[in-house]
């Protein structure tokens, strides 16, 4: 892995979540493809001057997302793709329809639904 990630100890966003967003951005644009295997979770931490406690759990997040894998012998490795996240985001949405409709909820209610969701931020 040849790319620079840094963590600004200025910046209010926990260490883990500005590592976290860097990998994953990476990651969606192809620039770290499947198959590219990440610093093992002792080396990132040395290099970047973080507890490897932070660096576990920025993988644990990226791994929750679908976006890389720990493996025993390969350590973690980048699995996601440009897509990985839209597929887990249709997954959950028609998962959120069906709950609806179970309900009684019509698509012009579920849409207003998800208004007020990303409205609510």
């Amino acid at each position: 892995m040849t790319v620079s990630l840094r963590v600004d100890s200025a910046d209010p966003t926990p260490p883990y979540e500005q590592l976290r967003r860097q990998l994953a951005g990476l990651i969606r644009t192809g620039t770290l493809a499947s198959g590219t295997r990440l610093p093992t979770v002792r080396q990132l931490a040395q290099d970047l001057g973080l507890a490897p406690g932070t660096v576990m759990r920025t993988y644990r997040e990226l791994e929750a997302d679908g976006l890389v894998a720990s493996r025993r012998v390969q350590g973690t490795v980048v699995t996601g793709t440009v897509g990985a996240v839209d597929q887990r985001l249709a997954v959950l949405a028609a998962s959120f329809v069906e709950e609806a409709g179970r309900l009684g909820a019509g698509p012009a209610e579920i849409r207003a639904a998800v208004d007020v969701a990303l409205s609510r931020g």
